[in-house]
């Protein structure tokens, strides 16, 4: 098993989400987050002053699949989220030795 980590652009999480469940990816959970990479922020005019944006919101979301399916999930992520401008976003795949699902004691992949 495998957990994905995507931080993309919040208007592309439909997109994403979408195309998740059409490849039968069930789960997932989604953080309003801040970041810069190349991007570094940008400037915003309120009032007449200037401001420098350093952190962007972003969205994180998770995502844990079977090893099988996580080719097809990467690449689901990938043109979903896609733009084609600065700031697309990230994806980071991390090993997963165990899940468990709570209320029935199901683990392993039968969990997700």
């Amino acid at each position: 098993m495998k957990l994905i980590t995507a931080i993309i652009k919040p208007f592309k999480l439909d997109e994403v989400q979408e195309g998740l469940a059409h490849i039968g990816v069930d789960g997932m959970t989604t953080y309003d987050v801040r970041g810069f990479g190349r991007q570094k922020g940008h400037t915003e005019l309120y009032r007449g002053a200037e401001y420098v944006i350093d952190f962007i919101l972003k969205l994180k979301v998770e995502v844990a699949v079977a090893d099988s399916k996580l080719e097809e999930a990467l690449n689901v992520i990938s043109r979903a989220a896609y733009t084609g401008k600065i700031g697309d976003g990230k994806i980071f795949v991390t090993p997963l030795n165990e899940a468990v699902r709570i209320r029935t004691g199901e683990s392993g992949q039968a969990a997700l």
